[in-house]
């Protein structure tokens, strides 16, 4: 059959034009680029270059502060600031897995629930923590972000969860070898 050659030098033309583009985007990427707002630790937008590997990481609640505090509630888990740390350093630990840290993070959402006999979110606290990690002199790198107030999470003493997009520069690609 001839199809069967054609198909053969079709693939490996493929993966050649693969491999030169893999090439050309890692040698010509471009940095991401933030635009901040003055005074605040966010980025008002963050532009990431076509070619950049993106990771995003699932929504994240925080590990019990007092684990012999009763379940679903807050005195477990902590204020909203220790909430927001902990959260923030169980993502640290997910983006390091990853090969990327805090610094790279592009987009952040942030869900808060008022804590328990207040109306309002307690958005100090989660900024207390957040600026912790963010536009910090040893991680000055700030995403954009928003925050929003939610009626409650899956675990009743959780006042926090946050999920990222984290971007970094593309992984080398290694092809399978050829068989012969």
């Amino acid at each position: 059959m001839r199809l069967l050659p054609l198909a053969a030098a079709a693939l490996s033309l493929a993966a050649a034009a693969a491999l030169s583009l893999a090439a050309a985007g890692a040698a010509g990427a471009q940095e991401i680029r933030r635009f901040s707002i003055p005074d605040f630790p966010i980025s008002a937008s963050v532009e990431v270059p076509a070619g950049s590997r993106l990771v995003y990481v699932s929504g994240t609640v925080p590990e019990a502060a007092d684990p012999s505090a009763p379940e679903g509630t807050v005195a477990r888990y902590g204020d909203t600031a220790t909430q927001t740390r902990s959260v923030l350093q169980r993502i640290e630990g997910a983006l390091t897995r990853h090969g990327l840290g805090m610094g790279d993070v592009v987009m952040m959402r942030v869900f808060l629930v008022a804590p328990p006999g207040q109306e309002r979110m307690d958005f100090a606290g989660m900024m207390s923590a957040y600026r912790e990690f963010f536009g910090t002199e040893a991680q000055p790198r700030r995403p954009a972000r928003s925050t929003m107030q939610v009626a409650g999470l899956v675990d009743p003493g959780w006042l926090v969860e946050i999920e990222v997009t984290a971007a970094g520069p593309p992984r080398a690609q290694v092809l399978p070898a050829r068989r012969r």
